[in-house]
């Protein structure tokens, strides 16, 4: 889909991302998701916005994939509603579900209208991202909230019976409830509820000033720190209209690639560990153990929290530092050829990997699954070579692909993009440039908008950002790409048996954290 192709007007915003503006009407808001639907296109985000404090009114926003970048389409709304779009792109229908929530606000004629981040102690008039929602008149959670009765679906027949997973689990993951449909161990309907773990981020975000968010977005999603600090700051960058220095975007890179191999790390540590490969997790967990070490040393958090900040980074990277990471990294790799030998050659491994959790590549494109996940599923789409930022516009990534769409697959990309951060990695600190590693930020002025888009190592992340009096924060949303790919998950699990949900589950990890602001 090309820019000239759309009937109405567009601004290019500046910045590092290759991104347009328009607003549109209600007619122009379904014809131009269909035109970019039609043309191979894809929903990123959707997200809506009070603006009120302005003298306008509510307003709901669609971040799209076209052939140029990013389009950012804003429709002003009349009254409490706004056309329906997840008959085009199925993804939207949670994100809508979701605008209601916070907003009132409601897609015309959508077939699902349910309540998404809602729970019990929620009264059904509280909207708490409208400008009028006074935070310190929060319900408690025994007090008037309205009554839950979340209305899953119901699948009958001879011997179908239900098994309710959650919402709280073993160890520490993070709440969220899982409704089985199941005959004998066969699954035949997985629902999701999630949304337990809501923080009012969103909320939380307004008021502060660009310096204190960017804090905040590296909170958002703890395993993608890195992936939505520098979003955020890209946002503020084009908002700002200001370039960090070379080094600091290298430096920026850098950390991308460590915070991609950790996690994929961890999550092949414990694929093998749900495959009853106990040796795995601990070979995987022992390695990524070394990597968060290393950052700690040299950037100060385990995770690379308030690393990367507006206008560059904040502690730079000594000789003496680039020496250890390439030590770890000569010594990674080798561990990482001989554990990933093991695992294809482990035929009890390989058993419950093959054809598990098996996603098409027509569902795949469907649904909008992205990142590893859709990599794994045939989908050639990686922002590091699609839509490259410096430094990736000269690092060549080659991107790690597979057909199949199981959980062997999505090992296998794993595995690829490990072995791959690890050239970027070497590739960066051979070519780091000299220099300063910030440049300062100027007041940005109210009503300014921009965007920030990473590949971070789950997907696609987005932070769009609005600022009001006194330049900060009117309207931040963090996107994460869990929000296409937890449906994905349902239909993923569907003739699988139940005792293989873990092993499909780990395989996608997604974010509860990104998902439930």
């Amino acid at each position: 889909m090309k820019l000239e192709d759309f009937q109405f007007e567009l601004r290019q915003l500046p910045g590092a991302v290759a991104a347009w503006h328009g607003r549109v009407d209600a007619q122009q808001w379904r014809t131009a998701c269909q035109q970019v639907r039609d043309k191979g296109g894809r929903l990123v985000a959707l997200w809506g916005t009070d603006d009120h404090d302005r003298g306008e009114a509510f307003a709901v926003h669609a971040a799209l994939v076209v052939q140029s970048g990013l389009l950012v389409t804003t429709m002003s709304l009349d009254g409490l509603s706004f056309p329906d779009i997840s008959d085009i792109f199925p993804a939207a229908n949670r994100m809508q579900r979701a605008i209601y929530d916070l907003f009132g606000v409601n897609a015309e004629n959508a077939a699902d209208r349910r309540k998404w981040l809602r729970h019990a102690a929620w009264p059904a008039d509280v909207f708490p991202l409208r400008k009028d929602f006074v935070t310190h008149h929060l319900p408690g959670a025994t007090g008037n909230g309205e009554a839950d009765n979340y209305p899953f679906v119901r699948v009958g027949g001879e011997g179908v019976h239900e098994i309710p997973v959650g919402p709280v689990h073993a160890g520490t993951i993070e709440p969220g409830h899982f409704r089985f449909s199941i005959v004998g161990e066969g699954i035949l309907r997985l629902e999701e509820r999630l949304a337990y773990k809501h923080k009012g981020i969103e909320k939380r975000f307004e008021g502060m000033t660009l310096a204190e968010g960017v804090r905040l977005a590296g909170r958002v999603s703890g395993d993608s720190t890195v992936a939505y600090s520098w979003a955020y700051s890209m946002a503020v960058e084009s908002m700002a209209e200001i370039t960090p220095p070379p080094r600091a975007l290298w430096l920026r890179a850098l950390l991308l690639e460590r915070e991609r191999i950790a996690n994929h790390l961890g999550d092949l540590g414990f694929l093998g560990n749900d495959a009853a490969l106990a040796f795995g997790l601990a070979q995987f967990l022992r390695l990524k153990e070394d990597c968060l070490r290393t950052h700690q040393a040299l950037f100060g958090h385990r995770y690379l929290m308030d690393v990367i900040v507006p206008g560059g980074i904040a502690r730079d990277l000594e000789p003496a530092g680039m020496e250890r990471l390439r030590r770890e990294m000569a010594a990674l790799e080798q561990t990482v050829s001989l554990l990933k030998s093991i695992y294809d050659e482990h035929a009890g491994l390989q058993d419950r990997f093959i054809n598990c959790g098996r996603v098409s590549r027509e569902l795949a494109d469907r649904l909008g699954l992205t990142g590893v996940a859709a990599r794994a599923s045939g989908q050639a789409w990686d922002m590091r070579v699609e839509y490259p930022c410096v430094p990736y516009t000269e690092l060549e990534v080659r991107m790690g692909s597979h057909r199949n769409g199981d959980v062997a697959a999505r090992v296998a990309v794993r595995f690829e993009e490990v072995f791959e951060s690890l050239r970027l990695s070497r590739l960066i600190l051979d070519r780091l440039p000299l220099g300063a590693c910030a440049t300062k930020v100027p007041g940005v002025p109210a009503g300014r908008f921009g965007v920030g888009w990473i590949e971070g190592w789950r997907g696609e992340v987005l932070v769009a950002l609005e600022t009001g009096d006194d330049g900060r924060v009117a309207r931040c949303h963090p996107h994460d790409p869990s929000w296409q790919n937890w449906p994905i998950l349902e239909r993923a699990v569907l003739g699988n048996i139940v005792p293989d949900f873990p092993l499909i589950n780990k395989s996608f990890n997604l974010s509860y954290s990104g998902h439930d602001l």
